[in-house]
């Protein structure tokens, strides 16, 4: 149901039900939890590459044949199961990058949105369908989209339902770059290799700013950058990467 690979310390986590659209049900949830804490401890793993399987689907949304059973607590609790894990995947301290291969609506939205940054194909859409089924969005659609795109746009795209492609994503901020399908994997394996070059701890931290930053007060923001920036002055990797810029040659960071 998830597939796992890991290369040159990317772990590239491919969400496997292509007869379904890739779409989320109980049992995907949790192997991406699975999946997600053994990413976060394991020192094997730089960073960490979300995609669907095959060409027409990241994941298409959760898998909604068991939802005229739920009951309110139950749908509460289906709900905050689904923030637990791509909160998980957004705080795990390690960059991800959601490489969107096609269909990313609902939950694949929302699971794409958790991601540090976003990568799409041209055939890409996006799309918090929710309103037509009588629901909203339960895996924080309704905090992430404002946050990445503003309040306007996030309502228009909640409100209205309406998927949009590729480009308009990139457009109103919701991607980082649209790409040809064929090139969607290498450029994610090129910008995870890229960051994955620079002092660990630093990226570490750096990650930690914004997104706690983003919860905070400005001043009480600045006051936790500042801390961070104070602890990465005490690291290794700091007094190898002032020295390499010196001397002129390429840093070589040990994450200490």
């Amino acid at each position: 149901v998830v597939l796992t690979e890991l290369s040159e310390r990317v772990l590239t986590v491919t969400v496997h039900r292509p007869e379904k659209l890739n779409a989320l049900n109980a049992e995907v949830v949790e192997e991406l939890r699975r999946v997600f804490h053994e990413a976060k401890t394991s020192p094997e793993v730089g960073a960490v590459i979300v995609t669907g399987a095959g060409e027409k689907a990241f994941v298409a949304g959760a898998d909604i044949s068991g939802f005229p059973s739920l009951t309110p607590v139950a749908a509460r609790d289906f709900a905050r199961k689904g923030q637990a894990v791509f909160d998980l995947l957004e705080t795990m301290g390690k960059p991800s990058i959601a490489a969107v291969n096609g269909f990313a609506l609902g939950g694949g939205c929302e699971l794409a949105m958790a991601c540090s940054m976003r990568v799409a194909a041209k055939n890409a859409r996006f799309g918090q369908p929710e309103v037509a089924l009588g629901l909203i969005p339960g895996y924080a659609g309704t905090q992430r989209l404002p946050r990445l795109v503003g309040k306007g746009r996030a309502l228009e795209l909640i409100l209205t339902g309406d998927p949009i492609p590729a480009d308009e994503a990139l457009r109103i901020g919701l991607v980082n770059r649209v790409v040809e399908p064929a090139e969607l994997i290498p450029t994610c394996r090129a910008l995870a290799a890229k960051i994955l070059s620079k002092a660990p701890l630093a990226v570490r931290y750096a990650l930690e700013a914004v997104n706690h930053g983003l919860e905070q007060p400005f001043d009480e923001a600045e006051l936790h950058e500042a801390a961070l920036f104070g602890l990465s002055v005490a690291t290794d990797d700091m007094k190898e990467g002032v020295a390499a810029f010196l001397e002129k040659r390429p840093a070589k960071f040990t994450g200490r």
